[in-house]
């Protein structure tokens, strides 16, 4: 499984405005409904999934990365926005640190398999310290989809 499978491109943000949890995920959520990825009359219910989610612990994964995730019946395939935002965000990060990197992921309810390898594949992703400091630094959507194609290609 490859990034740019479930990525859905239209929803990259290169700069979020958001500076707070809630801000965020209503963001990117707006910006996935924007590119066709949702269904308008399904926006409060997706972040109302993410949020719930977001309540049983932050998915916050440290070094300036979160993966808001969740299950709904929205959707009937896995997919994903990615967002930058420049200033950072705390995101209740066990390190405490603001996180930078956004994965937004919704997936079906009945898709534990896929939902689990797009975490594995979006964590194994943003390891790369030079990765993330790339994203971290883009000027645009076409520049974060350079970079998330070519370190997607080189992961295998």
């Amino acid at each position: 499984m490859k990034i740019l499978d479930f990525l859905c491109s239209e929803a990259v943000v290169a700069d979020l405005k958001a500076t707070t949890k809630k801000d965020l995920i209503e963001e990117m959520v707006t910006a996935m409904v924007d590119a066709g990825a949702f269904e308008k009359k399904s926006k409060v219910k997706i972040i109302d999934v993410l949020m719930a989610r977001e309540a049983l612990g932050s998915t916050a994964i440290g070094q300036g990365i979160a993966i808001p995730h969740g299950k709904t019946d929205c959707v009937d395939k896995l997919v994903a926005g990615l967002g930058v935002s420049k200033k950072g965000i705390d995101f209740d990060a066990l390190d405490g640190e603001p996180a930078y990197i956004f994965f937004l992921l919704a997936a079906p309810i009945d898709s534990a398999g896929p939902h689990l390898k797009a975490l594995a594949r979006v964590s194994r992703l943003l390891k790369d310290k030079y990765f993330r400091e790339s994203l971290k630094s883009s000027k645009d959507k076409k520049e974060i989809l350079d970079l998330v194609s070519r370190e997607d290609a080189q992961l295998g």
